[in-house]
């Protein structure tokens, strides 16, 4: 009897009397709310490039900080014998900011400036083995570690989130002009007759692809 009078009050009240909670397995959440956040040992990116003094082709990964205004590369490059008297394998590491970040529409981006420094530790140069052929200070500078400035420019293509994810993704093209301790030290030793000013540049060309 109890059970009927209720269902005849909630009837009168407007409210099914058998209803039922909302099939909350149909909401669809949206991408944002769940992005799944990428552990901190995890790279952000991909990195290929040629050029820019660390090596014909060098490939690697990446991190980013401070909202991808600042990024970190570790890059392994190769050079042939061919091509440098002997085979030459390089690690190298990069720092490049970013101050501004420019759209162009819903899919580019434009980073009209980044800035930054390098360090390259190369393995295979002609005498690498031969330890005690030359006096210690024949050499006044290192023969196998470089590090200098860069200056370069990107333009990114903005692409859909990783669906698994939420992760943003971007390919970027970018390049890099650079120049290294030896270089600089050999300019403002020799200004008559030395290394021209061109000379003094190194050009990297490559592609980043976050993921």
């Amino acid at each position: 009897m109890k059970k009927l009078l209720l269902s005849a009050l909630l009837l009168v009240a407007g409210v099914p009397a058998f209803a039922t909670p909302p099939d909350t397995a149909a909401v669809r959440i949206p991408p944002a709310a769940r992005r799944v956040e990428r552990p901190w040992y995890r790279p952000a990116h991909l990195a290929l490039q040629t050029g820019g003094g660390l090596g014909m082709v060098a490939a690697g990964a990446g991190y980013e900080f401070s909202k991808t205004h600042l990024e970190t590369d570790i890059l392994i490059g190769y050079v042939p014998k061919y091509y440098a008297g002997s085979t030459l394998s390089l690690a190298s590491l990069k720092f490049m900011y970013s101050p501004f970040h420019l759209p162009v529409g819903d899919k580019f981006q434009v980073v009209p400036l980044t800035v930054g420094a390098y360090f390259s530790y190369t393995h295979g140069t002609i005498n690498d083995e031969l330890k005690g052929q030359y006096a210690s200070d024949y050499y006044w500078f290192s023969t196998d570690t470089r590090y200098g400035p860069l200056l370069g420019s990107r333009v990114t293509f903005l692409a859909p989130p990783v669906a698994a994810t939420g992760q943003p993704r971007k390919i970027s093209l970018y390049y890099e002009l650079g120049s290294n301790d030896l270089y600089l030290a050999s300019y403002l030793n020799n200004r008559n007759g030395g290394l021209g000013f061109g000379q003094l540049l190194t050009l990297a060309l490559g592609i980043k692809a976050d993921f």
